[in-house]
């Protein structure tokens, strides 16, 4: 939509035909050179219009009208805008298009800038850049979820056998978490999967880094940012300015490299902010190894928060997720993507879900009065920023009234994390409650501008304001009235606006009168237009004048309490941040508790040992999906060691059989126990899994130059080259994408190098048949299958899992199901009888005894040895070191070769 206001108030104006630059359009150019990287939304009047380059980009984008207005340099300039009064939705879906928006405000009243000179333009100023990762309106952020700022930063290591170190800063301007930690080069797109950053902020340097560059590409929302946000030497200061505090000792301890990021995180939101700066929480330090680490594959395909289709029905989340309020569900969220690898922190997890789900009527009134708990950690960071409106002061009131009510309810509750909880939820001071209900209306506007949100009776100055203000409109009514009555025009009207503020409308053909004696004695003409003419009267003036002071200090007034309300709020921040914090934990252990209890799961044991044992396990997303039609064929699953069942289980058995849904489960189980919650089996006892990997399915990458294979065989890499004792491995038709012999080969070596080298528990799905005789050799691995029935040459899927091996495959009558065309399936029919007949399989059975177990193939010459001084150097950036560490970097050069010599 297009502005097309007069020149008025700060709104277009027509440009000249030659090159000469306006005065508006030279303020538009200057403020433009300073933010090249964003779409400017530049006010004029009640839209935000876009010029030049911004105008098509946006135009596209949001498929509003281009048009253009006057010239510059001898050519059309574009022109697009939009409403200011709907800029959120436009900002919204800029934003989920990648762009970041400037939004420049006129920071002066047009009447001041004419008292300038007519020609004197409205001042205007950037007051935020808007990003991914730094969104605070509701109506521009999900929920139910996060939406984190993630900053990266780097320390190159000098070591030839190391890795390059990382730091990781992630924070939610809208709710004040903040969190580092570090990890390094092998598990760096695994932390970054984790955390699911809506921004990803890293140096120039580094997003141009040859090996690194490509991998920060590959994400939509990277933002290369200046070097001197990544300044190690300035980081703690810039932290400690931040928080207003004189030293960081009382956060904790953090590395030179969590600090830079962390301080890199902050000052990118200063930057964006400006004048605003949103109240965040003391960075939290997680230190490596307590969450489960799941790559960012493993996470696609096990579809924990997301779907392939990057929908979130249909995923474990949207399974598992009974939470009531916003804070809870973006809380479970958070604990699905970070699974614990602590028993004894997820014991206090399971302890109050199990306490909450053996306590129905307390549990029913918990999520009863959860209910009426708003978001009040979004609406404190609203208040803080200066964004914050009526309504973000009843969110919290309400909020502090649902949180006492809570407490009351947990006291003397001390079951696992639910003492916590109630400790939380007593932190903020019930006058502020009070104070804040005594204030405000029933009925709230959304915008403070819009003023009536204070409470009659609670200001005597504002209830006569509201009085003189209302007195003066109803005699307003009766002017018109008696107006009315006195010409003898009964269509008579008093209007107004913002140019001749009160005014008496008429039809033409009556306005024609009230130019003539004796009525225009009363009635002075004002405006002209089609079918209509505008007069004033003295009497109409004063009102006027008595009615507009009367409204400008009744708001005057309510935007003083409004302040009052919100400083008496931010000082008690930090409170009402624990408040809302409890009230999010106490969600997701009732939200747990409710589905254990819905669905039939059961407390699983986690401990520190290497067992894996789960009896009568079900898949909890395909489970719900079919509860209606089919009751879920449970099935156990022993990894532990014990009774011969091995480790390893290499399962085969035909396509539709439910081999994947079966590795699926088991590793959703292990998830969803180190979450903390409920798991849908029988009974479970997982010892803790530290790594997590699933390779079940693929597609093309065809972005980067990879086909199906390839995919298959990075994935399948990774795996191979990380998983550990404690790592739990899920592997689905390894070598399918290939020829058979190539694939079969590829297969065998993996199942052979996860039984030797990663030693980890495993479920392992094929189609080699071929496999199954490894068994023989390898004392951990075991053979289980699918069961189906066979009835009148067709096959029916037991889902059924049972030791033993697959003869068969039955392609052809999963093919038969499909619909291939009858002709097709008795040619395949024939063909297989031909080919059964050549006993292709029985090389491959007789393979197992000749060759070696885990046998190496020829070994090449080893290329020769690199330079480890050479390599050291390599591994320095000398624009990235202070003085000190050049120095350091030196002596350990001249060690490195003294070492080499002697």
């Amino acid at each position: 939509m297009l502005s097309q206001t007069p020149i008025d108030s700060g709104t277009p104006q027509e440009l000249p035909a030659d090159n000469r630059v306006t005065p508006m359009m030279e303020q538009y150019l200057e403020i433009k050179a300073a933010h090249p990287d964003s779409l400017l939304f530049y006010r004029m009047g009640d839209f935000y219009e876009m010029f030049f380059d911004d105008a098509v980009a946006a135009a596209r984008a949001l498929g509003i009208t281009l048009t253009k207005r006057g010239k510059h340099l001898g050519q059309d300039i574009p022109m697009a805008g939009v409403p200011v009064h709907a800029a959120d939705d436009y900002l919204q879906r800029l934003i989920s298009q990648g762009f970041r928006v400037a939004v420049c405000e006129q920071v002066e009243d047009p009447a001041e800038a004419k008292k300038r000179g007519s020609k004197s333009v409205v001042k205007r100023d950037v007051i935020r850049l808007v990003t991914p990762g730094t969104l605070t309106e509701d109506s521009l952020l999900e929920a139910r979820r996060n939406n984190f700022l993630l900053a990266v930063a780097r320390a190159k290591t000098s070591s030839v056998a190391s890795v390059d170190a990382f730091a990781l800063a992630w924070l939610d301007m809208s709710t004040g978490e903040f969190r580092v930690t570090e990890t390094d080069g092998n598990r760096l797109s695994a932390d970054i999967a984790r955390i699911d950053a809506s921004e990803i902020v890293v140096s120039d340097a580094l997003f141009a880094d040859g090996e690194f560059g490509p991998f920060w590409r590959s994400f939509k929302t990277v933002s290369p940012a200046p070097r001197d946000l990544f300044d190690g030497a300035s980081a703690e200061r810039r932290l400690a300015g931040y928080f207003d505090v004189k030293t960081l000792d009382g956060f904790g301890s953090f590395s030179r490299l969590e600090l830079t990021a962390a301080a890199a995180a902050v000052t990118y939101i200063e930057r964006t902010q400006l004048a605003s700066r949103p109240p965040l929480s003391p960075p939290v330090r997680e230190a490596e190894g307590t969450t489960m680490l799941i790559d960012a594959a493993t996470r696609a395909n096990l579809e924990l928060t997301r779907t392939l289709g990057g929908e979130r029905t249909g995923s474990l989340l949207a399974a598992i997720d009974r939470t009531v309020v916003a804070a809870g569900a973006r809380l479970l969220a958070s604990r699905l993507a970070n699974p614990l690898t602590d028993p004894v922190a997820i014991a206090a997890r399971l302890d109050a879900v199990e306490t909450l789900a053996g306590a129905t009527a307390l549990r029913t009134e918990i999520r009863a009065r959860l209910a009426s708990a708003p978001d009040m950690a979004r609406a404190l960071t609203r208040i803080a920023m200066g964004r914050g409106g009526p309504r973000d002061l009843a969110a919290i009131g309400q909020g502090l009234v649902a949180a006492a009510g809570l407490a009351e309810l947990l006291a003397g509750t001390r079951a696992g994390e639910l003492a916590d909880v109630a400790e939380g939820l007593a932190q903020p001071d019930p006058a502020i409650a009070e104070t804040l209900a005594a204030a405000l209306a029933d009925e709230l506007p959304l915008l403070k501008r819009d003023g009536g949100f204070v409470r009659a009776g609670h200001l005597a100055d504002l209830d006569e304001a509201r009085g003189l203000r209302d007195e003066s409109r109803r005699v307003i009514a009766g002017l018109q009235t008696r107006y009315a009555e006195e010409t003898g025009i009964r269509a008579l009207k008093i209007k107004h606006n913002n140019v001749l503020g009160y005014f008496v409308e008429v039809a033409q053909q009556h306005g024609e009168n009230f130019l003539k004696e004796p009525l225009n004695a009363t009635y002075i003409h004002r405006q002209t237009l089609a079918g209509v003419m505008r007069f004033t009267t003295t009497e109409l003036g004063a009102l006027e004048a008595k009615i507009a002071g009367a409204a400008d200090r009744a708001l005057g007034l309510e935007l003083e309490v409004f302040d009052a309300l919100s400083e008496t709020v931010l000082a008690h921040a930090g409170p009402i941040q624990q408040a809302a914090e409890a009230i999010a934990r106490l969600d997701v252990a009732a939200s747990n508790a409710t589905l254990a209890v819905e669905q039939a799961y059961v407390r699983p044991l986690v401990d520190m040992s290497l067992a894996f044992a789960v009896k009568g396990g079900r898949h909890p997303v395909v489970e719900q999906a079919i509860a209606r039609s089919a009751p879920f064929v449970a099935n156990d699953c022993e990894l532990s060691g014990h009774d011969g069942k091995g480790r390893i289980w290499l399962i085969t058995g035909p396509n539709m059989a439910g081999k994947s849904t079966f590795l699926r489960q088991n590793a959703l189980v292990a998830v969803l126990a180190q979450m903390g919650g409920f798991v849908p089996a029988a009974s479970a006892h997982i010892g803790m899994v530290d790594r997590l990997f699933s390779r079940v399915g693929a597609a093309d990458d065809l972005a980067r130059g990879r086909s199906t294979f390839m995919v298959e065989m990075v994935e399948t890499a990774a795996i191979l080259n990380q998983a550990g004792p404690r790592a739990l491995v899920i592997l689905d038709e390894i070598g399918r994408g290939t020829a058979t012999f190539d694939g079969l080969s590829i297969a065998w070596a993996a199942v052979e190098h996860l039984h030797e080298t990663n030693r980890c528990r495993a479920l392992f799905a094929t189609h080699f048949h071929e496999l199954t005789v490894l068994s023989k050799r390898l004392n951990r691995l075991f053979n289980a299958t699918m069961r189906v029935k066979e009835w009148q040459g067709d096959v029916i899927f037991l889902h059924e899992v049972t030791e033993g091996a697959a003869d068969r495959s039955y392609g052809i009558q999963v093919a038969k199901l499909a619909g291939l065309p009858p002709s097709v399936i008795d040619r395949a029919k024939h063909v297989l009888a031909e080919l059964e007949a050549t006993d292709r399989a029985a090389p491959v059975r007789r393979l197992v005894d000749d060759l070696p177990l885990f046998a190496a193939a020829p070994r090449r010459e080893a290329a020769p040895r690199p330079d480890p001084v050479l390599d050291l150097i390599d591994g320095i950036d000398p624009d990235d070191m202070t003085p000190r560490e050049a120095h350091e970097a030196l002596y350990a050069l001249k060690a490195k070769r003294a070492a080499l010599k002697s």
